[in-house]
């Protein structure tokens, strides 16, 4: 019989899987993972279940999914005859997306229709500001991520009403903000007074880089009410100039990803993140020993049916607060200290000054010790900068300061705020 002790964590409420057996799965707990079972032979293949009532032990032996993994199968080993899935296109019963997913290569994710809207209702119903907007007609502007394939994120180089689906109208035509030249800027400051949105969604780095158009314009958008941060890490600079722009709008941070869906949900910068658990189970695992609120997460999805997640390895590290989550970000964008205090951009952010307008800003190691700031802003940033970063580092660590036009993303498409050396 297992302790106590090394019963698993879960960052659900307590609701949702009700009070845990030191030995036995809560039963919804278990039903899911049968589920998933049924609907793919992957989980099968890797670690055959018996037909007993789960145990902790057991399911601490059913490995660990990882992105690597699913690159490397295929969507294909989710499924017992590809001709399913063929049949299932043919039939709009499927749709498959592209996300970057690793840097080993891009992972296709096949989807039941109807599922990633389902999911993200359910995460608006998790979150009080979101909920208002279920089942009630809206108008929302988007400003899709780089990278976004087109059925989840349908930019095209097409007129304004052919980029209007359902209330929603997705405003860049191209997927690097870096590459707008000013009309298109000008199209899409257009595009917001036209539609007045209510909701206005996107990557925190085109949203402040939309805050700098709007405030170079002169141009107000008093109907925004809701900002959702989506896709990416936002810094608390982008919070702020977003909030320059819209002033008095709510910020909400909604965290997922294209093959798990949305997985947290909360108040932008408030450190009051929870579970959305109508859509999945989130495992809690000790990262550092020193730092006992710092987790990595396994995820599993719930009622999916084309490629069900189970203790999926996300790679993102969350912090747990009085309050709820913090997501820490990704853990090879993570920087540890020589005494293991770990540096993400959340500790950068608080050495921000608040009246320096900072667009957007990367910090790469160079170096054992050197770093170098690359920020995007309209003025010379201001004295004594660079060391307060440095101090944060620690380590004897130096930091020079570059004023850039634009910073480039990864080759994934995304933008990491804290670039550490590969360790």
């Amino acid at each position: 019989m297992e302790s106590a002790v090394s019963t698993p964590a879960f960052a659900n409420s307590p609701d949702t899987l009700g009070e845990l057996d030191d030995c036995r799965l809560p039963a919804t707990l278990e039903s899911e993972i049968r589920a998933i079972y049924g609907r793919s032979p992957l989980y099968p293949q890797r670690f055959p279940l018996h037909r007993e009532p789960l145990q902790w032990s057991c399911y601490r032996e059913i490995p660990v999914l990882t992105k690597q993994e699913i690159v490397q199968r295929g969507h294909t080993a989710f499924f017992a005859d590809y001709r399913e899935i063929e049949r299932g296109f043919a039939q709009k019963k499927y749709e498959y997306e592209h996300t970057s997913g690793t840097t080993s290569g891009p992972m296709t994710v096949v989807m039941e229709d109807g599922w990633w809207n389902a999911q993200t209702r359910r995460a608006y119903l998790a979150h009080p500001v979101l909920a208002q907007y279920v089942d009630r007609p809206y108008r929302k502007c988007v400003l899709a991520p780089v990278g976004c394939s087109s059925n989840l994120c349908p930019y095209e180089d097409h007129p304004f009403p052919h980029r209007y689906f359902d209330g929603t109208v997705y405003l860049n035509l191209s997927s690097d903000p870096f590459a707008f030249p000013e009309g298109e800027w000008e199209r899409i400051a257009r595009e917001l007074q036209a539609v007045q949105p209510e909701v206005l969604e996107g990557e925190p780095v085109y949203l402040s880089l939309l805050a700098r158009a709007l405030k170079k314009r002169h141009v107000q958008v008093p109907s925004v009410k809701t900002v959702i941060l989506t896709y990416g890490k936002a810094s608390l600079q982008h919070s702020r100039r977003i909030a320059e722009a819209f002033p008095g709008a709510a910020q909400v941070d909604l965290y997922g990803s294209t093959e798990a869906g949305y997985l947290f949900v909360g108040d932008a910068f408030r450190d009051n993140l929870q579970v959305v658990d109508a859509n999945c189970f989130i495992e809690l695992v000790p990262w550092r020993e020193n730092d006992p609120d710092a987790f990595q997460i396994y995820v599993t999805t719930r009622d999916r049916v084309a490629m069900p997640l189970l203790r999926y390895h996300t790679g993102d590290i969350v912090r747990r607060t009085p309050t709820g989550y913090r997501i820490l970000g990704r853990e090879k964008d993570l920087h540890t200290r020589g005494d293991g205090v770990v540096v993400s951009a959340f500790e950068i952010d608080q050495v921000l000054p608040a009246e320096f307008e900072c667009w957007h800003w990367s910090l790469v190691q160079v170096s054992e010790q050197r770093w170098e700031l690359q920020y995007v802003a309209d003025s010379i940033a201001p004295d004594g900068f660079a060391d307060k970063i440095a101090a944060v580092l620690g380590d004897g660590a130096r930091v020079t300061l570059f004023r850039r036009k634009f910073i480039q993303p990864a080759a994934s498409g995304k933008f990491a705020l804290l670039k550490p050396l590969a360790r």
